[in-house]
């Protein structure tokens, strides 16, 4: 064994084995991984090792897409056998919800490259040779690269791989200490001898808590106890072995099953609702070749339901009963990628459907080591998505949820109730008496809306729209004709103080850097001249900046700022220690005037100014900006100071028809100005030229991704993000539906929604950059039919600036 390398991957299971062939695959030789047992000691070697792309984050299906395109590649590269069986895949649907939510991710693979379908029930039973009760049943997905393998075997492929393209495997042998080195790198204790790496990966598997523990660092993940059977041999199946198929895999949601072929029998596994949580304090290093005892009792609801899916099981023996433990983070996607305040230190961890998504997790974490970034917005599977208020107590509630919901409908205003409310500011009593519908944003309690007198306080999670519709459509009356009143607190915010934080925000960023006084609008880029962040930097004196953008993407931003941080400057994170409220309307300035001394007059306040200044007995910085599209002022101050911010403001504002509005109403009105939003239209996948993020930058002076940006500004970007109003029924543009043009998918949409303001249904999507001309009529597939949708350049509120600047 030796003992110095440049990665050290800890875990020999699918995910472990997929980082270290990757790593190889990408380049780099001197690597190794440790694993304390056998290769697939943990949760590998039971999986039932069905593979499929069906996801509802398109970055996620795709990585599943290329982990599955994958396997023949590693048969080819090592001459051993995957096991692979490609037998397609159907996905049942038994509700109009379930059917309309199959038909939008139908709707998203047509500009994926994925071949699916929907099918009827006549077609349903044709590939299921009528082993399917279709009684309910409305119809389903087809994805004819669905399919199951042998875990083990894809496994040893995996590390056959990697050897062959340099690596090292050292099996039984457990890690017992990892400590950091002052340059960075890692000294790993093990039983055989110390390692010291430059690089460490925790694919620990069940035991990632505890190897993540080592560092001092908690990962949100928790083992479950999931529990599957294998029938005898099934004389239905037996004929189509002879005809020469194979039984496709079946998904019954419904039935929270899934089931496929397994030999001449089938194997069903199911998500039942009286879950069990597995070895929540801790996994023990003895654990891993062993299967937990059988429980009947926990899936006896889901097998008398399977029974009547699937009439020909109640016919089968069972042959074996394999219950075992999986990991899953709070929302069900992996953890990958490098952990927050640590130096050189990976995730790898919570992989759930390895065989779905071992591959493209493995590429995505060398990409990112070895590359600095993912080729793919890697946001939805980052390690970064959760923060540092993470705790077990959180995540336990988190996980049993989510493992009860999986085989759930996913809508796209659905908020999920378990470990709510955790996170609240000093205004969630004043707003829950208020009748606030809350949602919730890295662990935030967040006001969507305030329901109206008599109406229930939940919104009905649907495709179409809700019946929030109402109020938020009065909360945005109340900010154009008056003036509205929002909590800033799920804004991120950063102090960025010292000597040389001019200098430091001036490579950070690609736009201008403001004077003191004034704030800018900038793009942070990566090398390759993607987006990383959208933010308002404000200029509080030569050595002190205020930076605000996604409260979401704390961990993702400031993980970005610790790596880049140069002596001279500081940057602490002062989102849940600074916050207030943005006034908006009309009205707005008239509000600020009562109650503060300063002069807040459009010639001595203008629009993009910030200034300190006294509001009742708080002290405050107020910036003269609004995402609203609206005059509108943003008021930022102590934590402690908040609660007698909010009733000066309140008191002085009656008059004046002050009413609260939530971010049903904010992203109502952002779209009268087409203005973009993170993680919709500003994201990782997208470029500053493909978005008109290029108007905030200056290219006379240097920035990390300079470079790029400029390559592609004098190439000029091959699509252009544009907006549209659409001819919709009764549901909006959500994200991700494909744009059609002369019988064609030519793009995608990024988000949309109702402006209230001006009764229009809008939408906003890229298309390719050739194509946009103001007035093109195009079409959106909302919910598998297609609607007119006219591009529309121009704004449809304020398109001159007067109200917003006046």
């Amino acid at each position: 064994m030796k003992t110095h390398t440049r990665v050290l991957v800890i875990g020999g299971g699918v995910v472990g084995c997929s980082v270290l062939y990757h790593l190889t695959k990408l380049g780099w030789s001197d690597v190794m991984l440790v694993e304390r047992s056998e290769l697939t000691s943990g949760s590998t070697w039971h999986a039932a090792g069905g593979f499929h792309t069906l996801n509802g984050d398109t970055n996620m299906a795709a990585l599943q897409g290329y982990t599955i395109r994958l396997y023949k590649e590693l048969e080819e590269i090592t001459g051993m056998s995957c096991g692979l069986h490609h037998v397609g895949g159907i996905t049942l649907a038994d509700n109009a919800a379930r059917f309309e939510q199959l038909k939008a991710e139908r709707a998203k693979h047509r500009y994926m490259g994925l071949d699916t379908e929907i099918l009827g029930p006549a077609e349903i039973e044709k590939f299921t040779d009528g082993m399917v009760n279709l009684e309910g049943i409305i119809g389903a997905l087809y994805d004819p690269l669905d399919g199951h393998l042998d875990p083990s075997g894809t496994t040893h492929a995996y590390a056959k791989a990697a050897r062959m393209g340099g690596a090292e495997i050292v099996l039984h042998n457990r890690v017992l200490e990892t400590n950091p080195r002052p340059d960075g790198s890692w000294e790993v204790v093990t039983e055989k001898g110390t390692i010291i790496a430059e690089h460490v990966v925790n694919a620990g598997g069940l035991w990632a808590r505890e190897i993540g523990a080592m560092a001092g660092v908690y990962l949100p993940l928790l083992p479950m106890a999931h529990q599957y059977l294998v029938t005898d041999d099934i004389p239905e199946i037996m004929d189509i072995l002879k005809s020469g198929r194979e039984f496709p895999h079946v998904m019954d949601p419904g039935g929270e099953s899934y089931l496929r072929q397994e030999g001449r029998g089938l194997c069903i596994g199911f998500y039942e609702k009286p879950c069990e949580p597995w070895s929540v304090d801790g996994t023990p290093w003895n654990f891993g070749h062993e299967l937990l005892n059988e429980q009947w009792d926990k899936i006896e609801d889901s097998v008398a339901f399977a029974y009547r899916r699937f009439p020909v099981l109640e016919r089968s023996g069972v042959k074996r009963v394999i219950h075992g433990p999986f990991t899953f983070a709070p929302d069900g996607n992996p953890l990958i990628g490098p952990v927050p305040g640590l130096r050189n230190y990976w995730s790898a961890c919570a992989v759930m459907a390895g065989f779905s998504q071992g591959g493209g997790m493995g590429l995505a974490l060398a990409q990112w080591m070895i590359e600095g970034e993912v080729e793919r917005d890697p946001r939805g599977f980052d390690v970064a998505r959760f923060g540092n208020w993470t705790s077990p107590g959180y995540t336990v509630p988190k996980v049993i949820e989510n493992y009860q919901m999986r085989f759930n409908v996913s809508y796209p205003n659905e908020e999920r109730p378990a470990a709510r409310p955790f996170r609240t500011t000093p205004m969630y009593d004043i707003f829950d008496g208020m009748n606030a519908v809350w949602g919730q944003q890295y662990g935030l309690e967040v006001v969507n809306y305030h329901a109206l007198p008599g109406e229930p306080r939940l919104e009905t999670p649907t495709f179409k729209r809700s019946n929030a519709w109402e109020a938020t459509r009065q909360e945005v009356l109340a900010v154009r004709e008056g003036v509205g009143i929002n909590e800033v607190q799920n804004f991120g915010k950063y102090l960025v103080k010292g000597p040389k934080a001019r200098a430091w925000l001036d490579r950070i960023m690609a736009g201008a850097i403001p004077k003191p006084g004034r704030l800018s609008l900038t793009p942070m880029l990566a090398e390759s001249g993607k987006i990383i962040g959208d933010f308002t930097v404000s200029c509080l004196s030569e050595t002190e900046f205020q930076l605000t953008a996604s409260y979401g993407a704390q961990g993702w931003h400031g993980r970005w700022f610790e790596q880049h941080l140069e002596e001279g400057v500081t940057v602490e994170n002062i989102s849940d220690a600074r916050s207030g409220f943005q006034i908006a309307g009309p009205k707005a300035r008239e509000l600020l005037a009562r109650v503060t001394r300063a002069d807040v007059s459009a010639e001595a306040f203008r629009f993009m100014d910030v200034k300190r200044m006294t509001i009742g007995m708080a002290n405050c910085i107020v910036q003269r900006v609004s995402y609203t599209a609206d005059l509108g002022f943003e008021i930022y101050t102590d934590h402690m100071s908040v609660r007698h911010l909010w009733h000066t403001l309140w008191s002085a504002g009656q008059d004046l028809g002050l009413r609260p509005f939530g971010m049903r109403a904010m992203m109502s009105l952002r779209l009268d100005k087409w203005f973009g939003s993170w993680g919709r239209e500003f994201s990782p996948d997208y470029t500053p030229a493909e978005t008109g993020l290029d108007r905030f930058m200056r290219w006379n002076k240097d920035f990390i991704g300079k470079a790029a940006a400029l390559a592609e500004k004098e190439a000029g970007p091959k699509r252009r993000l544009v907006s549209f109003i659409v001819d919709a029924a009764d549901a909006d543009v959500v994200a991700w539906e494909p744009i059609w043009l002369d019988g064609a998918v030519v793009g995608f949409c990024t988000s949309g929604g109702f402006s209230h303001w001006t009764g229009k249904s809008v939408a906003m999507g890229f298309l390719p950059a050739d194509k946009v001309q103001d007035g093109l009529v195009c079409e959106i597939e909302i919910l598998g039919e297609r609607r007119t949708a006219t591009v529309h350049l121009a704004p449809l509120w304020d398109g001159d600036g007067a109200r917003m600047r006046g």
